[in-house]
């Protein structure tokens, strides 16, 4: 069984560090913590906890709750946060939810049994019932912290970028390369990340004098099959159609780049096309598709580390922090025609 001196061995520093990096991330600079979280996931070490957790009364074990396991989205993210967890000593209970009420909150009644003791969600909504009148947190809610996509607006513990300027470098994106007709193709309407980036998208817009047309901005689902529906459905109807399309996840681009592809419309030589995630996908497409980069990876790390201070009883430097997106230009987009 690897031991913690394999783990220094590997990332070049003392066990010292490796044991701050572990239990006192925040004490240890990012890189290092980097080079410790990735021994740890190339040895498979695993702190030994056991006497902890008999001490502590702790099951060491967090519920993980993803609305879709089957969306590329989440992969990463799930992955890094089992990394942490592992290497602090912890388990994951992983979840699918598909966004419904009853069953998020039959996965967080496993904490208030002693199964585990705490939960990152991915969904939109705190998976606990909520008094409507209800405006702060309830100090009897388990450990939470959740990843992207909130909506509520209790202050609770969140991991996430900046949507609505993430939306709006997308869109400046697309107008720095001439395009004046620009859709948006976005997910759920009532999903806070959807709004977040359509306010971006207006915003650069507006600021740019250029009119966006109802029939300029539709939504569905963050699915393949729905950005492959929203862009036949756009270019069978719209009088004028865009030349460029904003797509709120790369599994909409994804779709749409399909559909344009059987509509005989070259991309991005007639119609430019940009996502929102950077899957790991995206440079493999055809053409390589230029996208909106989140740091998926840190979001897990982040959130898992954020959870573990929560659990052991310590509070959490920033328990809101707005994680730096990029824009990613690959060979989807370009100037519109003529």
């Amino acid at each position: 069984m690897p031991s913690i001196k394999d783990v220094a061995r590997l990332a070049g520093v003392s066990v010292a560090t490796v044991s701050r990096a572990l239990s006192h991330p925040e004490r240890v600079r990012p890189e290092t913590r980097e080079r410790v979280l990735a021994a740890v996931r190339e040895t498979g070490y695993v702190a030994n906890q056991l006497a902890v957790n008999l001490r502590r009364r702790r099951s060491r074990t967090a519920v993980v709750l993803v609305p879709d396991i089957a969306n590329l989205y989440y992969a990463r993210i799930v992955q890094e946060v089992e990394a942490v967890a592992r290497s602090r000593g912890y388990q994951i209970l992983l979840g699918e939810t598909a966004q419904d009420p009853q069953l998020e909150q039959a996965y967080a009644g496993l904490v208030r049994r002693g199964v585990a003791d705490g939960i990152i969600s991915l969904g939109m909504k705190i998976p606990f019932p909520v008094h409507p009148r209800r405006r702060h947190p309830d100090p009897a809610w388990p450990p939470l912290v959740m990843i992207g996509e909130y909506t509520g607006g209790f202050a609770v513990p969140r991991v996430g970028i900046d949507n609505v300027r993430a939306g709006a470098d997308a869109t400046a994106h697309l107008v720095g390369l001439g395009h004046r007709r620009i859709a948006f193709l976005g997910g759920p309407e009532d999903f806070t990340l959807c709004q977040e980036r359509l306010a971006g998208f207006r915003k650069v817009m507006a600021e740019a004098g250029l009119g966006v047309p109802p029939d300029y901005v539709l939504f569905g689902d963050f699915k393949l099959d729905e950005g492959y529906r929203m862009a036949r459905h756009l270019f069978a109807t719209c009088a004028e159609p865009p030349t460029a399309l904003f797509c709120a996840n790369d599994e909409i681009a994804m779709g749409a780049m399909k559909a344009l592809r059987e509509l005989a419309i070259a991309v991005p030589e007639r119609v430019s096309l940009i996502g929102f995630d950077d899957l790991e996908i995206a440079p493999y497409l055809s053409p390589p598709l230029t996208t909106i980069h989140q740091p998926r990876r840190t979001m897990g790390r982040t959130a898992m580390e954020m959870l573990v201070e929560l659990i052991e009883g310590r509070a959490v430097a920033e328990p809101r922090p707005i994680l730096a997106h990029r824009l990613v230009v690959r060979d989807s987009t370009a100037p519109p025609p003529g």
